[in-house]
């Protein structure tokens, strides 16, 4: 196996930027369904499903707390989720650098894979091969990772 080129590892970190982006969009997503309970309880109170089973029911305005700041985190927690994932394509299509890294930012707001990631991927967008790669540039060449060392074993 011959060394990789700068193009061909950068190639490669961003592949598994990609991969880590759906896997965290993914588990984004899930975290947002967990809200539902607390959704399907508030319409319960609303409805007046526990008028029978308690002698002293919750009043409808809880209810209508429960509704709207569920439907809020599952709406945003879905949102972010499904921006995360765009991100991943983004990253594999190697496209809209600017989104990807702006998205990279808001990872890393959610400790501590979101963190992780993002900084990551901040890292990776910044350097200079990988803005290459995102501004299509097909004259670049295929230069060594490590230049070698005048002082190499012959």
């Amino acid at each position: 196996m011959g060394r990789k080129t700068s193009r061909e590892a950068i190639e490669e970190h961003l592949n598994l930027l990609s991969v880590f982006h759906y896997i965290v969009g993914g588990l984004q997503l899930l975290c947002g369904c967990f809200p539902i309970v607390h959704l399907l309880l508030g319409v319960s109170m609303v409805t007046g499903a526990f008028d029978q089973a308690s002698p002293n029911p919750p009043p409808e305005a809880v209810g209508w707390m429960f509704i709207g700041i569920a439907s809020t985190v599952i709406l945003v927690s879905w949102t972010i989720g499904v921006l995360i994932i765009v991100a991943g394509r983004k990253l594999a299509a190697r496209t809209s650098r600017t989104y990807c890294m702006v998205i990279a930012g808001l990872q890393c707001l959610f400790m501590p894979i979101g963190t992780l990631l993002g900084v990551f991927t901040l890292i990776t967008l910044t350097k200079p091969e990988a803005i290459r790669l995102f501004d299509g540039d097909a004259a670049w060449s295929d230069q060594p990772l490590e230049e070698e060392s005048e002082f190499a074993d012959d």
